[in-house]
């Protein structure tokens, strides 16, 4: 299930193309339940893309940079160690 929650946010569409209207000041919130496949490959030169895809066939790619992946690791070994999460 994908749930996709979007603040302030409109467009004008105008002979197919789609344009900004009002400030730049959009703000979405994106959430994949029930993910059924996951993935890590290299993403440009100096980041790492992950893919998150659910049975419905929706998918979130998330791009980060190498210390930003470092950073989930160590979140993931705390979580492991602590939660019960991976009992």
């Amino acid at each position: 299930m994908l749930s996709l929650t979007l603040e302030d946010f409109m467009v004008e569409l105008n002979d197919g193309a789609i344009k900004n209207v009002g400030p730049n000041n959009k703000e979405a919130t994106i959430k994949l339940f029930d993910v059924e496949s996951a993935e890590a490959r290299e993403f440009g030169d100096k980041r790492v893309k992950l893919v998150f895809d659910d049975a419905d066939g929706n998918e979130i790619q998330v791009s980060l940079f190498p210390e930003d992946v470092e950073e989930l690791l160590a979140d993931l070994d705390e979580l492991e160690e602590n939660s019960a999460v991976f009992e």
